[in-house]
């Protein structure tokens, strides 16, 4: 996983390298987000209560023209879910109000729209391969990774709006969502369960010519 992530980080910053030589337009970012997190069960159509959290991420965009581009992103993403439960063996009893913390490194890659009379307004879509850190549960702080898959995919979408600091840099402001399609746990019954996120992120972008 760390030969992934390395792989896809030299990979961004290659390809701001290598078109900012070319005298193409790319685009380095940083940024940080308030996340709301749950999991939802597809078959019965029910999700649990949300579990407030942050992610970081860093991304890199290609633009092919002044309205599109192809963005690239590396997120540290905290999620899981609240209210949840869990049998304590050894007290040999049912614990309510846990918390279920899962950590992943997530990359989606993403068509980015740019629109608005300044192409200050953008709009982002399509896949994410999630993976995952580690995962904990708030009771006794036991390490739960054993029990759920390592790779998480879904789909991402988000919506935002960039501030003109300058001519090479801006900030920016954006709703991101992702929307799990895999089953997160290694062993369950005929449920389908599934990830889901959103977050409000606020960010800087370093343009590169």
């Amino acid at each position: 996983m760390k030969t992934i992530v390395l792989f896809v980080v030299i990979a961004i910053f290659t390809l701001g390298s290598l078109n900012a030589q070319e005298k193409k337009n790319v685009e380095l970012g940083v940024n940080i987000g308030l996340s709301f997190s749950n999991v939802s069960d597809i078959d019965a159509n029910e999700s649990t209560s949300s579990k407030i959290s942050y992610n970081i991420g860093a991304s890199g965009e290609y633009y092919f023209s002044n309205r599109w581009g192809l963005k690239a992103k590396l997120i540290y993403d905290r999620k899981g879910w609240s209210d949840g439960f869990i049998y304590d063996e050894i007290l040999d009893l049912f614990v309510e109000n846990v918390d279920f913390k899962l950590n992943y490194l997530t990359i989606p890659v993403m068509a980015n729209w740019h629109f608005g009379s300044n192409r200050n307004w953008y709009l982002n879509f399509g896949p994410y391969v999630g993976f995952l850190v580690n995962a904990t549960e708030s009771w006794s702080e036991s390490d739960l990774k054993d029990s759920f898959e390592s790779v998480d995919f879904g789909i991402a979408l988000g919506i935002g709006y960039k501030f003109t600091l300058n001519d090479t840099t801006k900030l920016f402001v954006e709703y991101d969502a992702q929307s799990g399609l895999s089953e997160i746990f290694k062993y369950s019954d005929m449920e389908t369960i599934t990830n889901g996120r959103n977050s409000v992120n606020v960010g800087v972008l370093f343009n590169i010519k």
